[in-house]
């Protein structure tokens, strides 16, 4: 069994037209609820790595998980630049390459990548969009990140947090 957990970026800033989207930071929103739901999920996860987009709203995504998220440093934190990107199919691609050391991985990533990849191993009735700022958690039955491809539809959405379910303590 394999642990896939899921982040995708805080709501991000679209004021600034100069700016590519690999550049385009959090607004406030986003700089709100990326502290929120660190709070929230350290409450209930002990700290982990975090593979995450180089873009800048997913770094400053991590940057607020990490600020209240008791037990996470900064070196929990590695930019992967495979994990820029909107295709769920890139996001399978390089968890095949991963280490089957560990039995979990946690991406901080991209929609529709996001929303698609837990579609592809818990059925696309299971959740249909993953907001900013959501947090979803699969369990997946398969022996090695190699094999991920097999396990389509092998997968069960076990935990789905989102900014706006949270009490206002976090």
């Amino acid at each position: 069994m394999r642990t896939l957990y899921l982040l995708r970026h805080a709501k991000s800033s679209w004021g600034d037209a100069s700016l590519s989207d690999i550049e385009r930071p959090l607004n406030a929103r986003g700089e709100r609820d990326a502290p929120r739901m660190g709070a929230a999920l350290g409450d209930r996860y002990p700290p982990m790595t975090f593979y995450v987009s180089p873009a800048e709203r997913a770094q400053g995504t991590f940057a607020g998980i990490k600020s209240e998220w008791a037990g996470l440093q900064v070196t929990h934190g590695i930019t992967t630049a495979a994990l820029y990107t909107f295709d769920y199919r890139n996001l399978l691609e390089w968890i095949e390459q991963q280490s089957n050391e560990g039995s979990s991985l946690a991406l901080i990533g991209h929609n529709p990548a996001l929303t698609e990849l837990i579609a592809y191993f818990a059925g696309r009735t299971t959740l249909d969009h993953l907001p900013t700022a959501g947090w979803a958690e699969l369990a997946i039955d398969v022996d090695s990140w190699s094999a991920i491809r097999l396990a389509r539809g092998h997968g069960e959405l076990v935990t789905n947090l989102l900014p706006r379910t949270l009490k206002e303590a976090h």
